[in-house]
């Protein structure tokens, strides 16, 4: 009986764990999102920025769905459907309604949706006035249209005016005078400070001074985290007033974690040794993409070495998640995303070419854009890589509708030339935002290793075909 009892009490514990992990309800309906898939992601942190899946939904015939999450400081999230997404604010032990009226979903395949966006529509029903989305939205409205309004004293092509500015922030304070809520005081304060340094109206040092000097950082507000980045932005891994780059690059290259970390002590806006840590971590992740002066890979170690070695274990999860921001290869393959149908509605698995070169087209069947490099990639492969068996190639079809890829190779004269490995994108969104996709065609190369060979991988019609990186350099 006692184990038994025991068993309870161990169970309500866990319920409630759960529950308390859920503090946050969404209660969302829609006109005709049924049978599509409802996302909700947050940023990790300012400084990786990078995007954590929180929840997922798939919206039932009735139009209803449910998302959860949990916080205990506000935080801003953002709701993804397909290629569609809006952003807003939830605070703790808070229920949100929300209502996606009827919406063109096929509204990407008329326009590139990725380079000008549409906000997905939303609707918050029963909303209180004090919520902090109606105040942020509020202030922003007052600031952006008096920006507007005096859109010549902003302009940074002539003399922008500091009177201008002092205006400014005096209508908001007015407006907006301090409240209970810390949030939206400092959400006021630290955008006002971040167009303050933005039209040189400050200096970095005076705003260092102000606001992060000798005071605790709030990893948990993504204002200050937000405007620490700002002003730290570049202002280590180019080089300092007193350190070369070359000096910084040399310190990185060979994995010297303390010298690096002590040497950026001499500048007096980062004596802090909390601060110095933080700053060096952004610092390094801006190092990872300045081929010019620094090696990708010991980059890579730096940082491990510095999350192995931090006392801080805000420092520890922040560089977590910036090598697994660097490394989205690996969270993408135990995702599972990389499964996808052939013209024959099999499934196939990209992850089980590891071992070729794999070159991938995103495509458009219907468009003349993406025709012309099919039919590219078509020439090449008669000419220099048929006789191969290190290079694979594999077209993803993108659109909507699985009969368009289906009539062109099958039903078509020109079809039987496209002999190769061809895949539909079967709605998986998440494969697209993997692989950074922004228009199309769209390009990428992966080594046998499985990784992305390069940032932007050049397309057929370049002729990157008859000499890509397989042919060995004599």
């Amino acid at each position: 009986m006692r184990r038994f009892f025991s068993l309870i009490i161990a169970l309500s514990s866990f319920i409630h764990f759960v529950n308390a992990q859920q503090n946050i309800a969404i209660h969302g309906s829609s006109e005709n999102a049924a049978g599509r898939k409802v996302e909700l992601y947050r940023s990790s942190d300012q400084i990786s920025k990078a995007e954590v899946l929180i929840d997922s939904f798939r919206v039932g015939e009735d139009g209803r769905f449910e998302l959860r999450c949990y916080t205990n400081y506000p935080m801003m999230v953002t709701m993804q459907v397909e290629n569609y997404s809006q952003s807003f604010y939830v605070e703790a032990a808070r229920e949100y309604s929300v209502f996606i009226p009827s919406f063109d979903w096929n509204l990407d395949e008329k326009r590139n949706v990725f380079l000008d966006p549409e906000p997905l529509p939303l609707i918050f029903q029963n909303i209180p006035p004090d919520d902090i989305n109606l105040m942020i939205d509020s202030i922003d409205k007052v600031i952006n249209d008096f920006i507007s309004e005096n859109y010549f004293y902003f302009d940074q092509r002539f003399k922008p005016s500091v009177y201008y500015f002092d205006s400014l922030q005096y209508i908001v304070n007015r407006l907006y005078p301090d409240t209970q809520s810390d949030f939206i005081n400092r959400y006021k304060t630290y955008q006002l400070a971040e167009i303050k340094y933005a039209m040189k109206f400050d200096t970095r040092k005076n705003l260092i001074n102000k606001f992060i000097r000798n005071n605790p950082i709030l990893y948990q507000d993504e204002n200050y985290m937000s405007l620490f980045a700002t002003l730290y932005a570049y202002s280590i891994s180019k080089g300092t007033k007193d350190i070369s780059v070359y000096r910084l690059s040399h310190w990185v290259n060979n994995l010297d974690l303390k010298t690096y970390i002590d040497s950026l002590g001499t500048d007096p806006l980062l004596r802090h040794e909390q601060v110095r840590e933080l700053a060096a971590l952004q610092a390094l992740y801006e190092s990872y993409y300045n081929f010019k002066y620094y090696d990708p890979e010991m980059v890579v170690k730096m940082i491990e070495k510095l999350s192995q070695q931090t006392k801080f274990p805000e420092h520890r999860q922040i560089a977590r998640h910036i090598l697994e921001a660097i490394n989205g290869a690996e969270a993408a393959t135990e995702n599972n995303i990389f499964a996808l149908p052939n013209v024959d509605k099999k499934m196939e698995n990209l992850s089980d070419l590891q071992g070729k070169w794999v070159y991938l087209s995103f495509v458009r069947v219907n468009e003349p854009a993406s025709i012309s490099e099919i039919e590219t990639i078509a020439h090449f492969k008669e000419k220099y890589l048929n006789q191969r068996d290190d290079v694979e190639l594999v077209t993803i079809a993108c659109d909507r509708e699985f009969q368009k890829m289906f009539h062109f190779l099958k039903n078509t004269r020109r079809g039987k030339q496209f002999d190769w490995t061809w895949l539909h994108f079967n709605g998986n969104y998440d494969l697209l935002r993997h692989f950074k996709v922004t228009t199309f065609p769209w390009f990428v190369l992966i080594n046998p290793d499985g990784q992305i060979e390069y940032d932007i991988t050049p397309a057929p019609s370049t002729g990157f075909l008859a000499n890509g990186p397989w042919n060995k350099k004599q």
